[in-house]
């Protein structure tokens, strides 16, 4: 008699299922996040002035690095009872649109090697949160993550408008031609995003990405001369960007790596809860904040931008309820693949900026929204109010005028006048202790003690 291989369920967190069952979802987790994955990179490669075969590789790491980290997030490295590295939970990691805001600003003024430097802290502050995950917690409640988040969003549409006329310092920045292709790409991602079903409502932005890219070759926008230089294999490089440990950029960063330890406590119960029908253990979540910690320290080294866990791909767990860890490995494999050909890393360099804005504002549009959802799960009575409304306030007006801090030192400058996040952060930590709490009442109420 034939001995016959058990599979395991794609709905089993262990064991190894059919790879054609297997395959098709590994490949939505991979369309889900490749285009939030190398898109950071191309912002920041902009603001920081690199281009050609630096850019390439700046886009390899995000990906190659990004798919280790999953890997280890999945099958963690140390004692299963104990400190261990990674969750065993069913996530996917990717570089951060969080850091974006703050990352701008220390490129603009110190260099790619600051972002590296201060990125090597960041992993250092993401260690020391893991190992006091207890006391740190209750700072950030619901309130306060969604209040950063939302200025995350909110801090990110001048990015995406002025992609979407160009790209500033493009000869042909705000013209009509690029906000046609622009809005062409976004109309396209948003009929998908509410009217497809399935494969096609996921991978939304990468479809409309597609269109708008053909236009756009079509009008003579796409230069595949990057492509033909690139080699067709290349390991990352260690060290391929210098490292500079710039004091106020590693208190920028610092601070936000441990708001993003702390909000991917979020990302992690939303796994367990939709996915698996409980709440991550204790460990579960030290596990994985040390190793968002230790990859982060790794990737910077190799010239990847800082990660954190995927929501959009947590939401594809909670949805399908598919949280097979070898399924979501092998969408690691697919994206470690992916980055160690850097022909398709300069593919992905040659897509026009007026595209990628049309389809990236969706993108930061979701992360505000996803904020304000957050905070909405709170009382939203005259305390809360005015948490969330001068957080915002403060970190968007500071950051938004240039002559604000003119009369501060360089260094106040960088940690708080250039990216909102900083500020806001601050702000609504120090309220949430220092206000008085309201006692609890019904909304009607609380709406006619406001007005």
């Amino acid at each position: 008699m034939k001995n016959e291989r058990t599979y395991a369920s794609i709905f089993e967190l262990n064991g190894v299922p059919k790879l054609s069952q297997a395959l098709p979802l590994a490949l939505q987790h991979v369309v889900a996040m490749i285009v939030g994955c190398v898109t950071p990179a191309i912002i920041i490669s902009g603001a920081a002035g690199i281009s050609g075969a630096d850019r390439v590789i700046l886009i390899q790491a995000s990906l190659v690095i990004s798919a280790l980290s999953t890997m280890l997030q999945l099958f963690p490295i140390g004692p299963k009872t104990g400190l261990h590295l990674g969750s065993a939970l069913p996530v996917i990691i990717g570089v951060s649109f969080a850091y974006v805001p703050s990352m701008q600003a220390i490129a603009e003024g110190y260099g790619i090697g600051a972002i590296f430097g201060a990125q090597i802290v960041g992993g250092v502050v993401a260690i020391l949160v893991a190992l006091s995950i207890r006391k740190i917690r209750k700072l950030f409640p619901p309130l306060i993550a969604g209040t950063v988040v939302f200025t995350i969003g909110l801090s990110l549409y001048p990015t995406a408008i002025n992609y979407m006329a160009g790209g500033v310092g493009s000869p042909e920045f705000g013209s009509p031609k690029n906000w046609a292709i622009a809005v062409f790409t976004l109309i396209i991602v948003t009929v998908l995003n509410h009217f497809a079903k399935g494969i096609l409502k996921l991978a939304s932005i990468l479809i409309g990405m597609a269109f708008g890219y053909v236009v756009a070759a079509f009008c003579g926008m796409v230069n595949f001369s990057s492509v033909t230089e690139a080699g067709i294999f290349q390991l990352p490089r260690i060290f391929h960007f210098p490292i500079q440990f710039e004091i106020s950029s590693c208190v920028a960063l610092g601070i936000l790596f441990a708001i993003n330890a702390v909000q991917a406590i979020g990302d992690f119960s939303a796994t367990t809860s939709g996915g698996l029908s409980r709440e991550p253990r204790t460990d579960e979540l030290q596990g994985a904040i040390l190793g968002y910690g230790v990859t982060n320290i790794f990737g910077a080294c190799f010239g990847c931008l800082p990660t954190a866990t995927y929501s959009q791909n947590v939401g594809i767990v909670a949805t399908t309820k598919v949280v097979n860890r070898c399924t979501l490995g092998l969408a690691a494999l697919i994206i470690l693949v992916a980055g160690l050909f850097p022909k398709f890393s300069a593919l992905l360099t040659t897509i026009p900026q007026c595209v990628l804005g049309g389809a990236t504002v969706t993108v930061f549009a979701s992360i505000a929204m996803t904020g304000m959802k957050l905070v909405m799960t709170e009382d939203m009575n005259y305390r809360n109010t005015s948490i969330v409304g001068l957080s915002a306030a403060l970190g968007m007006g500071i950051s938004q005028s240039a002559a604000a801090l003119s009369q501060f030192p360089a260094w106040a400058t960088t940690i708080f006048g250039r990216s909102p996040v900083v500020v806001a952060t601050l702000v609504a930590i120090f309220l949430n202790v220092t206000l008085p709490k309201e006692p609890k009442q019904n909304k009607a109420q609380a709406t006619n003690d406001v007005y």
